[in-house]
Formats: structure tokens, C-alpha cells, sequence
């Protein structure tokens, strides 16, 4: 189950790095389909509603990337028992905080 989840998880992760780089740059010629010079407008996916498209996408794919990164944590901290990691860590001598055995030394008033 977990094995399948990860290649999910990784397919969502490709398929949002792809959108991004699909999308129209508003700031520079860093989109693949939009952004920089060279010629006229009218190219692949381009024009508002292929924007909306592809901003519902990569909002979907975002979300899936979110669900599917919860359900890894959740799988794989299913074995331990509850509490804290500082509950299980063993005391000893070697932590235990060292008290002063000598004089004190005077504070001048």
C-alpha cells in the first residue's frame, strides 16, 4: 500500500511541475507556452480559458500532492504507540543534570 502511495505521490509531483512550467509567466519569458518573445500569440493552450484550466489543474494536483503527502505520514508512523520520543529515551547517570559539590562563590555587594 505504501509502495503504491509514493508512486502516486511522485506521479502528482511531476504532473505539477509540468502545469507550472506550462503556464503563462506574468514576469518573464519562464513559461514554456507563453512568456517570452518570438512572434505571435497563438500557441498551445493559450488564451484565458486554457489559464483557468490550467489553474483548476494545478490547484487539484495540489490538493491530491497535499492528501497523499498526509497519508504517507499517517502509514508510516502507524506502528509506534502515542506519546512523545522524549518519552521513550532511556535515563541515565550520564543525563542527569550535575548540582555544584563545592563552595559557593561569594557575590561582591
Amino acid at each position: 500500500m505504501q509502495e503504491v502511495l509514493i508512486v502516486v505521490h511522485l506521479l502528482i509531483a511531476l504532473a505539477i511541475v509540468v502545469l507550472v512550467l506550462m503556464q503563462r509567466s506574468e514576469g518573464g519569458a519562464l513559461g514554456i507556452g507563453g512568456g517570452g518573445g518570438g512572434g505571435g500569440g497563438g500557441g498551445f493552450l493559450s488564451g484565458r480559458e486554457a489559464g483557468n484550466i490550467l489553474t483548476r489543474s494545478t490547484a487539484i494536483l495540489a490538493a491530491a500532492f497535499m492528501v497523499t503527502s498526509l497519508l504517507l505520514t499517517i502509514i508510516a508512523g502507524g506502528g509506534r504507540e502515542s506519546g512523545s520520543i522524549l518519552d521513550a529515551t532511556p535515563t541515565s547517570e550520564a543525563n542527569q543534570p550535575v548540582e555544584p559539590s563545592g563552595p559557593s562563590v561569594p557575590v561582591k555587594e
